[in-house]
Order: structure tokens, then C-alpha cells, then sequence
């Protein structure tokens, strides 16, 4: 790729706005999980025992298990909306930019 196209490529206001867009969602939804598997962690340092109740009277299962098992689902979740929002929103933007570079 020359260096006219790439340039021609970062001039493009579509591009900026792809590349603004796409960081800014991804930053949000990083935050988003990093918060959760982080308190998740650090209860289990400094609270161990807010996680270790029984589910039931006389049940091995603690708490914690479901919690654990929700924050992967909750990973699943935040990749499924990422994935949707990057075939949809995303790429409509990118074949966009395509378009107007082939153009010119």
C-alpha cells in the first residue's frame, strides 16, 4: 500500500469516525468486564467468605459458582454485542470508506 493511499485513507472523515466510534465502544465494554471479573477477584482476596455461603442448607455448592458462571456469560454477552454492533454499524462505515477511495 503507498503512503498516498494510506493518507488518503486517515483524511477520510468516515474513517475518523469509524476509528473514533469502534475505540471508544470497545474501551466501554473492556471497562465494563474488567469491573466485573476485578470485584469478582478481589472479593474473592479480600471477602472470601461473602462468596463461600451455600446456595442451600446443606448444599456444597457456594455463591460464588453461579457469580463465576454468570461473569463468563457475561463475557459471552459483551462479545455477542460487540460482534453486532461490528457487522452491522461497523462494517456499513468500512465498505463506506471503501467506496469513496475507489471513487476517487
Amino acid at each position: 500500500m503507498n503512503k498516498e493511499l494510506v493518507d488518503k485513507i486517515k483524511n477520510n472523515h468516515d474513517y475518523q469516525e469509524l476509528v473514533s466510534k469502534r475505540s471508544s465502544f470497545a474501551i466501554k465494554l473492556t471497562v465494563a468486564i474488567l469491573v466485573v471479573y476485578f470485584t469478582f477477584i478481589l472479593t474473592i482476596a479480600f471477602n472470601p467468605s461473602a462468596l463461600g455461603i451455600p446456595l442451600a442448607e446443606g448444599s456444597v455448592t457456594t455463591i460464588g459458582i453461579p457469580i463465576g458462571m454468570a461473569i463468563i456469560v457475561f463475557a459471552f454477552i459483551l462479545t455477542g454485542i460487540y460482534t453486532k454492533r461490528a457487522n452491522g454499524e461497523f462494517d456499513a462505515l468500512n465498505n463506506k470508506i471503501k467506496n469513496s477511495i475507489k471513487e476517487d
